[in-house]
């Protein structure tokens, strides 16, 4: 497995996907930009808005080489001066408060060290949890697991603690798997935990969008629509204060709107709003806490 092996299964990853999407939304396509990183490489931002189901989402490959961030230091050894990283990222932020929210992110990461990794994982965000569906995507991502021997405990308890709004006290979603540093150990070889995460991403379409067929066609109301954006800005949060990605990209200088992809057109923060005891959002928000047991 060579870097140029990872990134061209991104690549074709981010055109399958991409394909996928489209068809589910019926109506609108991705727009494509290229673009290149100061250091070296680049990537292929591709945006999808104003759909029949999708308001704005994006699907993106890159593929970046540079001097290796300061804060990475304490994860390389420590004559790594240079690093390359390839990833496709996803966030889709569907117009009915009735299609949840959906992220995933699988990545590689190497130095001229010799160090080697990935990471990723998909999670999703309801606006209103359905338990069947929570069911659903949480068998679906254990199976994957499963098949290559993975752990989905592991990576699902690893979910619930990433994804947590610290000072929200409140998890962003349901969760799903998170995985981050995996490299060649006595278990498994760089090749099987490539073979693994190629399979993340070809769950992504698997577990989404059969969610996605049976919600996006359901009528809902303008209170609805009010909670939604609410918890938007729940998701604006967590992705401004504590995602790692965000992160890497703005301290490597990367391509900035690319990296802020992954926030709605739209989101409110209403003071000190409180859903009414017994409604749909109450009932939602009794959910997001880790430790749910899904299955």
């Amino acid at each position: 497995m060579t870097r140029h092996d990872v990134s061209t299964s991104f690549k074709k990853l981010q055109d399958l996907i991409c394909d996928g999407l489209a068809k589910v939304d019926g109506k609108s396509t991705f727009t494509e930009d290229a673009w290149q990183h100061a250091s070296g490489g680049g990537g292929r931002s591709r945006v999808i808005v104003n759909g029949n189901v999708f308001e704005k989402g994006g699907v993106n490959f890159s593929a970046v080489e540079g001097e290796l961030p300061i804060f990475m230091k304490d994860k390389v050894a420590a004559d790594a001066t240079t690093f390359f990283a390839t990833g496709v990222s996803i966030v889709l932020h569907p117009d009915s408060p009735l299609v949840p929210i959906i992220h995933m992110n699988i990545r590689y990461f190497e130095t001229d060290a010799g160090d080697a990794w990935f990471g990723g994982g998909i999670d999703l965000t309801p606006i209103y949890v359905n338990e069947e569906q929570a069911r659903f995507f949480h068998t679906t991502l254990k199976n994957t697991c499963n098949e290559h021997g993975m752990s989905y405990a592991r990576f699902k308890q690893w979910a619930d603690d990433y994804f947590f709004i610290k000072h929200r006290n409140e998890t962003r979603g349901i969760g799903g798997i998170f995985f981050d540093y995996l490299r060649a150990n006595e278990e498994f070889s760089i090749d099987q935990i490539f073979g693994f995460v190629q399979a993340v991403g070809h769950t992504f379409l698997k577990a989404y969008v059969p969610i996605v067929e049976e919600n996006k066609n359901l009528p809902y109301t303008s209170e609805q629509k009010k909670w939604q954006l609410i918890r938007r800005g729940r998701y604006v949060e967590f992705n401004l204060v504590y995602d790692r990605g965000t992160r890497f990209g703005l301290e490597t200088g990367g391509r900035i709107e690319s990296i802020l992809m992954s926030l709605p057109e739209h989101a409110s923060w209403i003071y000190n709003f409180q859903p009414e005891d017994g409604s749909e959002e109450a009932r939602t928000m009794d959910y997001l806490r880790k430790n749910m047991d899904w299955l």
